[in-house]
């Protein structure tokens, strides 16, 4: 690519995250000239890994859901060392842990689905009654349906109360940061379905694989670290540093609230915050892949955990069981709890303020490695569409998971729909 395709770009992208990427890939395909201008040093946005004494501590606790479309076909899978973990989940509940695994991958997890055990012989038929239809039904059925909430919706499918409450409440609350599954049920059911149809997996280097395997097919120059942009322009975008990037469409791949300071008139989604804490121990606390929920009010393998602010303890899992590269071999435990409630604690700028149990489980830890607070788009029941258009007015578009479903498959798609539209304007125009 010669400067003077650098300099004038028919497209602008601001934020290199996974939306801004695939919007970036896919109009250079289509053969415009594009640049791609990311704040920061580095790509993926809420999908980085950072390096510390050996550790690799992602930014939020993500996964790669190989069923994705969107991920099967923008991804090599086979070059990302991805490490599967465990069809399933284990359950803290009053009654006592249960385990709860796809029999089709995990044989030997059908045992906890006998009579006579913490579940009774009827618990666990409709929970498989809704997996089966989700994981036959084509998505675009999924899509189509009327929306309840999440918690309507299992509760329509005959779940009884005692398994969401014990089981796929504080799992889902993990997942969609929503503790009252209040989440858009045409949402759970899609990220549901690809959890029946594939495993979840972890790149061996970190989530961040993924948002750096789809930079790296970038043509040479178009990616544009430590480029800050400060206002779009009738011309194109006015940088930090006072240049100008003239273009004639301009894209904001950013998170919502920076995306609403270029764009005044967009409506900004609510979000819900989470907190995820990294640390270490000089054992494994369990020798096993599987994520950990608890509904009892107290913190997995028996330590106390009080309310972290408004939120709560939801996900945890030993990462290093999944992706040993995960820790060091001195420290075969990079343990993860995944907090929070979505509701933004006063004076903590949206994230949950750790308390003080926290604070006091992580000083008896050998090392307390990050803490990292993310958001992502609320989701709610409500009956707006899926996926909206990018498109806010002549050369201007925006594009993200909060204009989709909050997550991979969304920010992903999201991005792909914006370079449609914008190609479409682009021949319009000629």
């Amino acid at each position: 690519m010669t400067d003077e395709h650098r300099r004038v770009p028919d497209t602008v992208v601001v934020g290199a995250g996974l939306a801004g990427l695939a919007r970036a890939l896919d109009l250079c395909r289509a053969g415009q000239r594009v640049a791609l201008l990311e704040a920061s040093d580095g790509v993926g946005g809420r999908m980085r890994t950072g390096r510390r004494d050996g550790f690799l501590p992602d930014r939020r606790f993500q996964v790669c859901n190989t069923p994705y479309p969107q991920v099967k076909r923008r991804l090599d899978l086979s070059s990302s060392a991805l490490r599967p973990s465990t069809a399933g989940i284990i359950a803290y509940t009053p009654k006592g842990p249960i385990r709860l695994a796809d029999p089709t991958r995990e044989p030997g997890a059908a045992g906890a689905l006998l009579p006579g055990r913490v579940l009774s012989a009827r618990d666990p038929a409709a929970p498989a009654a809704l997996t089966a239809r989700d994981a036959v039904l084509p998505a675009s059925m999924v899509r189509r349906r009327r929306d309840l909430s999440t918690a309507a919706a299992l509760s329509r499918a005959g779940v009884l109360d005692a398994v969401i409450a014990d089981v796929l409440r504080p799992f889902l609350s993990g997942v969609f940061l929503a503790d009252r599954l209040e989440t858009s049920a045409r949402s759970f059911h899609l990220v549901w379905r690809s959890t029946a149809r594939g495993p979840l997996c972890l790149p061996a280097s970190g989530i961040g694989a993924v948002p750096a395997q789809l930079a790296g097919t970038l043509p040479e120059g178009v990616l544009r670290l430590g480029t800050s942009v400060e206002e779009i322009t009738d011309a194109g975008v006015l940088l930090r540093n006072g240049s100008e990037v003239p273009a004639r469409a301009v894209v904001v791949a950013t998170a919502p609230a920076t995306a609403a300071r270029m764009l005044p008139d967009l409506t900004v989604p609510d979000a819900r915050t989470v907190t995820t804490y990294h640390h270490a121990t000089e054992s494994t606390p369990m020798a096993e892949p599987p994520l950990m929920v608890d509904s009892t009010g107290t913190a997995l393998n028996a330590c106390v955990l009080s309310e972290v602010s408004t939120g709560t303890a939801l996900n945890t899992c030993v990462l290093s069981e999944v992706a040993h590269t995960y820790a060091p071999p001195r420290h075969r435990s990079d343990l993860h709890f995944h907090t929070g409630n979505g509701r933004p604690a006063p004076g903590t700028g949206g994230a949950p303020a750790p308390g003080r149990a926290v604070r006091h489980r992580h000083e008896r830890l050998a090392a307390d490695r990050r803490l990292h607070g993310r958001g992502r788009p609320a989701g709610d029941a409500s009956p707006w569409p899926l996926s909206h258009h990018t498109r806010l007015g002549p050369g201007r578009y925006v594009c993200g998971d909060s204009r989709a479903t909050g997550s991979v498959r969304g920010a992903l798609a999201s991005g792909a729909r914006a370079a449609r539209e914008v190609s479409a304007d682009s021949e319009r125009r000629r």
